[in-house]
C-alpha cells in the first residue's frame, strides 16, 4: 500500500497573505486617558492607596501577558505610558 500524495497548498493572493502575516504581530493597547490612575481616599484609617484598582489591574495584565518580573513590568508600563503621552506616576 502506498501513502496518498501530500496536498499542495497554493497561495493565490500573496499581497493579502503577506498583510495577514504582518497583522499577526500587531499589538494594540487602548489606554483610557480618563482612567483614575491615583487611588482615591477610602475614608478609613490608614494611608491612602497610591494607585487605583484599575491601574493595578492594568499592570498585572501586562505582567501576566508577557510573563515579566516586577521591575520589567514597571519599565514596560512606564514606556507604554510615555508612548501614550501620559504623565502618570509609575514606581515599584
Amino acid at each position: 500500500m502506498s501513502k496518498p500524495p501530500k496536498p499542495k497548498y497554493r497561495t493565490p493572493n500573496w499581497s493579502s497573505y503577506n498583510e495577514s502575516l504582518r497583522q499577526r504581530g500587531a499589538l494594540l493597547l487602548w489606554i483610557d486617558k480618563d482612567m483614575k490612575w491615583v487611588g482615591a481616599p477610602s475614608g478609613k484609617r490608614g494611608r491612602t492607596p497610591t494607585f487605583s484598582d484599575a491601574a493595578i489591574q492594568f499592570c498585572l495584565m501586562i505582567k501576566n501577558l508577557y510573563g515579566l518580573a516586577l521591575r520589567q513590568t514597571t519599565g514596560m508600563v512606564r514606556s507604554l505610558l510615555a508612548l501614550a503621552g501620559l504623565d502618570w506616576m509609575c514606581r515599584t
